[in-house]
């Protein structure tokens, strides 16, 4: 099985940016990719305040248009919920091959959890899978400012083989709406995953606006 063809784990948990979340699945469903999706309960709460929607996390209850906020179209099988204690998820096995994990939002707890091997969850449990059979790990934390026990958490995860990768949104782009915002980051999480894009122009490209 090539990469390509491979699965991608999307956990969100506790820490705001959960358009962030969102915003890549979506990305990832349109590019023919099957997704594996984790929520925690945190991440839940989070969604409610920032999406003003309800997210059931039992595995038999889950609706995706909940999530994604709208129909999206895909095959059925390309978006799969698992429930953050269902150790007996394939993703919980180095066994399973995947092309890589993106934890988007990243929150500092979940951060120290993958920094230091703590699998408490389904969510840690499949970081620390990534992070041993050395394939892409992408953390985005968003949080500010930032203090010592994170940031030494954030160098312990990179030299684990995680890539930090925070939710900063550049300007050069000229961004005009939240969306255009949304997407930088989203574009490059793609990047590191090597999944084809066009969501933001790139230096070097960028239109002239004035």
């Amino acid at each position: 099985m090539s990469s390509a063809d491979r699965p991608i784990v999307v956990a969100l948990t506790g820490a705001s940016g959960a358009p962030y979340g969102v915003r890549l699945v979506e990305v990832l469903l349109h590019a023919g990719r099957r997704v594996h999706l984790l929520i925690s309960p945190a991440a839940a709460e989070v969604f409610l305040r920032e999406m003003d929607r309800i997210l059931h996390l039992d595995e038999t209850r889950f609706d995706p248009r909940t999530f994604l906020g709208r129909d999206v179209s895909f095959p059925a099988d390309h978006l799969r919920f698992h429930h953050h204690t269902n150790f007996s998820a394939p993703i919980a096995s180095g066994s399973y091959q995947t092309a890589g994990m993106v934890i988007c939002p990243c929150s500092l707890g979940t951060l120290a959890a993958v920094a230091h091997g703590l699998s408490e969850n389904l969510i840690h449990r499949a970081a620390d899978v990534h992070l041993k059979e050395r394939r892409p790990l992408i953390l985005v934390p968003r949080e500010t400012p930032l203090g010592l026990i994170p940031l030494r958490n954030m160098v312990a995860a990179t030299e684990a083989g995680a890539v930090i990768l925070p939710a900063m949104p550049a300007f050069y782009t000229r961004p005009q709406t939240l969306q255009d915002m949304v997407d930088f980051i989203v574009a490059r999480i793609c990047d590191h995953l090597q999944i084809p894009h066009r969501l933001v122009p790139r230096w070097g490209q960028i239109a002239d606006r004035d």
